[in-house]
């Protein structure tokens, strides 16, 4: 099994791996828009939709995968009426290879938090 950190503050914090590589599967934890190079968040849903797609894709990368490779996602939002703002995005992100998918609406670890993204992919 291989771990990859993303170099977030909250990893070391908390206690947990971006990613793991374990039997050709790559688990990505929840990933927020936080721009880990500057540690902030963008405003509104959609630019922390964006950062979370390039979060979620710069660890699958490091683990071995690509966006291609996802089986599976899950879409926490703190707000359920954020989430159509999201799908151009997403599809945009998946294009001609959607996930399996489920869209939660919860309490996020902060509050100016809109959206986490977890997934699930095969390693290339």
């Amino acid at each position: 099994m291989q771990r990859f950190t993303s170099g977030s503050e909250f990893e070391g914090r908390i206690g947990y791996s971006r990613s793991v590589l374990c039997d050709g599967w790559v688990f990505v934890s929840g990933t927020t828009g936080y721009d880990y190079a500057t540690m902030t968040l963008p405003d509104g849903v959609e630019a922390q939709c964006r950062q979370a797609l390039a979060n979620l894709e710069t660890a699958l990368k490091a683990a071995g995968s690509d966006m291609g490779h996802v089986a599976r996602v899950t879409y926490m939002l703190l707000d359920r009426s954020d989430f159509p703002a999201c799908w151009p995005l997403l599809r945009a992100a998946w294009g001609d290879a959607p996930p399996a998918a489920t869209m939660i609406e919860c309490g996020l670890m902060e509050p100016q938090m809109r959206i986490e993204i977890e997934a699930t992919a095969r390693a290339l």
